[in-house]
Order: C-alpha cells, then structure tokens, then sequence
C-alpha cells in the first residue's frame, strides 16, 4: 500500500470518528419552527461540518483509488451498486415519506414542502431519478474514457501513425494495457526507423523517383515483374578526354579524378527532378520526368564543368558531351527473390549511343532530338539550332536533332543564333542532296563565324559529295 494512501485512511478514520462525537452538537444546532429551519451553529458544530467535509473528501479519494485496483468489469459494479443502493434508499422513503411521522422526516417534508395535500414527493422523486442517471452517466463515460483512447491509440498504430508515448489512464488493468501498447508502439517506431534507414541506404543504388514510378512507398515494397510504362526523357553526360588523363595518371589518381566530376554532376541530376539510373563507363544515364528539367540540368552541368577545370588548372581538363532524348519507356522490377533490380527498358540506349557519336563528330557539346524539343513548354526561351537527322538503324525513321547553343561563351552564344537561319537552310538542303547550294551557305557562314565546327564539317562533307578540294580548319 502506498504511504499517501495511508495517510488518506487515517485522515478519512480520525475523521469519522470526529464527525460521530459531535455530531450531537450539529443536530442540537438545527431547530424547526413554524417559519422552517433555523440554525444556531456554535464552535462544535462547526467543527463538526469540517470534520464531515474532510472525511467526505478523504472518502471519496480512497473511493476512487480503491476502484483502480480493480478490473474493468469489478470497477463498472463498485461505481454502480453503491450509487443504486443509495437512490433505492431514497427512491423507497421519498415514495413513502408522508407516513413517518417523527422530527427528522418533518423536517425533511418541510424542506421539500411535502404534505398529504400534493404530490410533491413524487416530484422530487423524478428529480432524484434523473440526477442518479446523470450520475451513472458521467460516471460510466469516465470510467470508459481509457477504452476510448485505447480505440484512438489502437487505429493510429493501423495506419502506422506513431506517437513517442501513449497515454491511457485509468485502473491497473488499463495501465497494463497502456504499457503493452507502448510496447508495440516502440516496436513500430523500431521497424520504421529500420525501414528509412534501410530505405536510405537502398536509395544509393536504387532511386526513389524510380521507386515512385512504380507507385511503392519504398524498396522494400518493390516486387518482381513490377512494371510501368511511362514517357520520361533520358540524360547521357559523357566526359570526354579521360583515356588521354588515364594515360598521365596513375589508377588511382585517375579514378579520383574521375569520380570528382562524377559527384559534382549527380548532384545537380537530383537538384533539377532527375535520377542517376547507372553510370557508365565515364558517363552518366539520367532520367527525368520533365523535359526542360532535363535541358535546365544539361546547361548547368556544361557551365559547372567547365568553371571545375578553370579552377583546377593543375589537373587536366574534361570536355563533356550531352545528349537528350524523349521517349517512351518502361520501369520495372527484374531478377530473383535474392537479388531485385530496377531497371529501365526502352531504345533510348541505342539512340543515346549514336548522339553521342554525332556530338564526338560535330564537336558539338549538347544536342536533343526533336521528341525532346515538343515537350518543351512554349514559353521556355533557351537557344538551340536545327542540326540535322539522325538514322538509327537501316529503313528505320529518322530523328531529327538540335543543338543547345546555351552552352557556349555569350560571344559565340549570339555569333551562332545570328546566323542560326542561314545554316539551318544549309542542313536542309545538305539533306536534300542540294550540295552545290549547301557548300555556299556554309562557306558564307563559316567566313561570319570561325569557331563554328558544325558548319565547318559541314563544309567540308559538302565539297567531299562534290568530289572537290576540302577546306582546311583555318582557311
């Protein structure tokens, strides 16, 4: 037994029997008179009101506390059966109150105005019915309350909604229950920091947009033969010039340097919407759902390699080459119950593959085909010049390409949007087999604009279909 607990027993005994030795002085305090009651309250009956007051108090504490060691259903008929009993005391003398005809029940019947002459009796006796409901009431909704928020408690762990702790309430029963709930409670949180931390580590090798295509919370939902098809647009940065440094370097030192351009670009993949699907070789395969995120994250990756090789001017410098293409793709799942992969499935490998070549070509830094170009909102102002189309495979359809001209120095930028018309007409009619016409658009455009490869090379296939002298870099 608990000490405060003690205390409150001998505090509700000294009580009691305070309350019982001068209780004679109270009710000597109390007289009747025709007009009705009349109190001539001394120090003793005051006393012994306090006396009463406290031992009320103490009584009902040790009331409430007896009913927490209880059981549920024990507490329910402890609450219950000592208030039924008292309103059947007073149910059965209130009924039947005009027939005792000694001074305490005519005091009572003067108090309530209570006589042969009315009802009045019955009156209070439907007071009193409904003042012992309300009572039940209230105290039935207390007693359940714990049961309450064990419901609330129970269906936020259903949907994984997790609380640092759980508060029930209540009797011993109750806070047994409370302990086990928190018990589970902790178990969940447990898992569920397991499952982002397991998440976390899974995202290195596993994106989590690719995870969200196919419409899972996490890594640990994804499922073999998992599937989506969906139009996304694919991102390959290519560094070139690292099979020059890897013969300067050691392995070592080459592979750091290569892997430091590698971490400066991912980043700026993630920060514009996109996802590293694998890195190859010394490239990179980015996706993205968005187009212009796509192009945004091309123009930013130039302009950040190309400020990195400013700033180590004791390393060698990467060139690098963009290519984007839109297509339609799928994303799924593949592999065994011990090992699952996500994976990307579509042709855009193959096309990537050739966009590259043509940027190795041209010397080029970013080109797109046109699929790419369409889903470009209307309003997104970049410039970019018609290149020319792109076969991919024998009797195949061609894909037609642009070049981001963003990329460039702002001189060169405004050279080759000046002249963009004139050597778009010349691609045209290269691919018309026009070469004659060709060769005098680019010449005239390779004279405004020396540093133009593109028209330079173009040039030169011209006078080659001519069966003429080709023109040399600098002439």
């Amino acid at each position: 037994m608990k000490t405060n607990t003690k205390i409150y027993i001998v505090i509700f005994l000294i009580s009691l029997v305070g309350g019982s030795l001068t209780a004679r002085y109270l009710f000597s305090a109390i007289s009747f008179s025709q007009y009705g009651l009349k109190f001539n309250m001394n120090t003793w009956a005051w006393i012994c009101v306090t006396f009463n007051v406290i031992n009320l108090v103490s009584g009902n504490i040790l009331y409430f506390k007896f009913l927490k060691t209880r059981k549920f259903n024990s507490m329910l008929f402890f609450a219950t059966v000592p208030l039924t009993l008292i309103f059947g005391i007073i149910t059965y003398y209130l009924a039947s109150i005009n027939s005792y005809n000694n001074q305490t029940f005519t005091l009572i019947r003067s108090v309530l105005k209570i006589s042969n002459t009315n009802y009045n009796n019955y009156y209070w006796l439907g007071v009193i019915i409904i003042l012992y409901l309300i009572i039940i009431f209230v105290t039935f909704s207390l007693l359940a309350n714990p049961v309450k928020k064990i419901e609330k408690a129970t269906k936020r762990l259903s949907f994984g909604e997790l609380k640092d702790k759980i508060t029930i309430g209540g009797n011993k029963q109750f806070l047994e229950i409370e302990n086990s709930l928190n018990k589970i409670n902790e178990n969940y949180k447990k898992k569920d920091d397991f499952i982002k931390q397991t998440n976390l580590e899974y995202e290195k090798f596993v994106p989590k947009q690719l995870v969200k295509f196919l419409g899972k919370k996490n890594v640990l939902e994804l499922e073999i033969g998992s599937q989506v098809k969906k139009t996304a647009t694919i991102l390959f940065c290519n560094l070139r010039n690292s099979q020059i440094i890897s013969g300067t370097l050691s392995l070592e030192e080459n592979f750091n340097y290569i892997n430091s351009y590698l971490n400066v670009v991912s980043p700026i993949i993630r920060k514009n919407g996109g996802f590293v699907d694998r890195y190859q070789e010394d490239g990179i395969v980015a996706v993205f759902v968005s187009a212009k995120n796509a192009v945004l994250c091309g123009i930013q990756i130039v302009k950040t390699i190309n400020q990195k090789n400013l700033e180590e001017k004791n390393l060698p410098s990467l060139d690098v080459g963009i290519g984007i293409h839109t297509d339609e793709m799928i994303f799924g799942v593949v592999g065994d119950e011990t090992r699952k992969t996500p994976t990307i499935v579509s042709n855009s490998a193959n096309i990537l593959s050739k966009m590259d070549e043509v940027n190795k070509m041209y010397g080029c830094i970013m080109i797109m085909s046109k699929e790419t170009l369409n889903e470009l909102p209307t309003n997104f102002n970049f410039m970019y010049r018609y290149l020319g189309n792109l076969n991919i495979e024998e009797n195949s359809d061609v894909i037609s390409m642009f070049e981001c001209i963003d990329v460039y120095p702002r001189q060169k930028r405004e050279k080759l949007n000046k002249y963009r018309n004139e050597f778009e007409n010349g691609v045209r009619e290269f691919i018309n087999g026009k070469f004659n016409v060709a060769k005098d658009i680019f010449e005239k455009v390779y004279t405004k604009e020396k540093d133009d490869k593109v028209c330079y090379i173009y040039y030169n296939k011209c006078v080659e279909n001519m069966g003429r002298r080709p023109l040399n870099m600098h002439e």
